[in-house]
């Protein structure tokens, strides 16, 4: 079998075509894929192995390397579940006769609880925000009809962003959210909600709006769909306002979301469903953030804890 030790070329942009035109992967994902595979067959040349010639000892002596280098674990485990994913489809495409990657061991991902807001610390974020679209500036009232919806669905910013005005069903209070690999799901949204989206759509996205602005639902002062890092940018500074807050983006908000309907009584799997999650486990860290909550709360008010 002829190898290919070069990244930039054959190999890598069939694996790229696999990645986009079969697995229907994202932008992002394809990206990360890439960048961990580049990283790989760097360490290969350097060791004088071609990439197509890989064995076991080199994928562990690359994981070995970089863990010296005190690499992070949820990246090598990042990266492992990327050369897996590459060694899968270079043994199905017979560009190798076998998969070294079959006994490889990637770290575990250290366990960390992502950081939530208390519910009465959500309640006066989106309280700010409603004060501040008093004005009657449009981009404040773009901002809090977002943050309204990040926080009653749970929705990934990503998701926001690439919203249509068709995807807000009024009669229904459903929005329509296109997730990862495409999947499409209608998550509910409260009162509150509605009326900052009806206050956005009535007075504030038509004083954005241009031939530029399309369907898209959340415009930009220069109206063009609101991008990702713009969201970030006002749940950050409007987080200033919130004393004693953790400085969250919108992750975090969904991360809140999440727990707060888990600490309401949401069953686990309706909380899935409303995430878009694959995986039940997925979900299951916002129970131990509920558990680890109450164990805080307990500690602070109990005589005796």
């Amino acid at each position: 079998m002829t190898a290919d030790p070069i990244p930039h070329t054959g190999v890598r942009a069939d694996f790229e075509a696999h990645l986009r035109q079969e697995k229907d992967r994202s932008d992002h994902t394809v990206r990360a894929y890439l960048a961990d595979l580049d990283h790989l067959t760097r360490f290969l040349d350097d060791r004088g192995v071609a990439l197509l010639e890989m064995r076991l000892a080199d994928l562990r002596a690359w994981l070995g390397a970089q863990a010296t280098e005190g690499v992070a674990r949820s990246t090598l485990a990042r990266r492992s579940a990327s050369v897996r994913t590459f060694c899968r489809w270079a043994t199905r495409s017979g560009r190798l006769s076998q998969d070294p990657s079959l006994r490889l061991v990637a770290p575990k991902r250290a366990t960390t609880l992502p950081d939530v807001l208390a519910a009465k610390d959500a309640t006066e974020l989106l309280e700010i925000a409603a004060v501040a679209s008093d004005d009657e500036d449009p981009v404040h009232i773009r901002d809090r009809a977002m943050l309204e919806l990040l926080y009653a669905t749970g929705i990934r910013v990503g998701e926001l962003t690439g919203l249509d005005i068709d995807d807000v069903d009024d009669s229904r209070q459903v929005v329509r959210v296109i997730g990862k690999g495409n999947k499409e799901r209608s998550v509910p949204f409260g009162a509150p909600a509605r009326v900052a989206l009806e206050q956005w759509r009535l007075i504030g996205r038509p004083q954005l709006v241009t031939e530029q602005s399309g369907p898209a639902l959340f415009l930009g002062r220069r109206g063009r769909r609101v991008d990702q890092r713009q969201v970030r940018s006002v749940v950050h500074a409007l987080l200033q306002h919130v004393q004693d807050a953790p400085d969250i983006g919108p992750h975090g908000l969904r991360h809140s979301a999440a727990t707060h309907l888990l600490e309401g009584g949401a069953d686990l799997r309706v909380v899935q469903e409303l995430l878009g999650h694959a995986s039940l486990a997925t979900t299951q860290i916002y129970t131990h953030v509920s558990i680890e909550r109450l164990r805080d709360s307990y500690r602070q008010a109990h005589p005796r804890a």
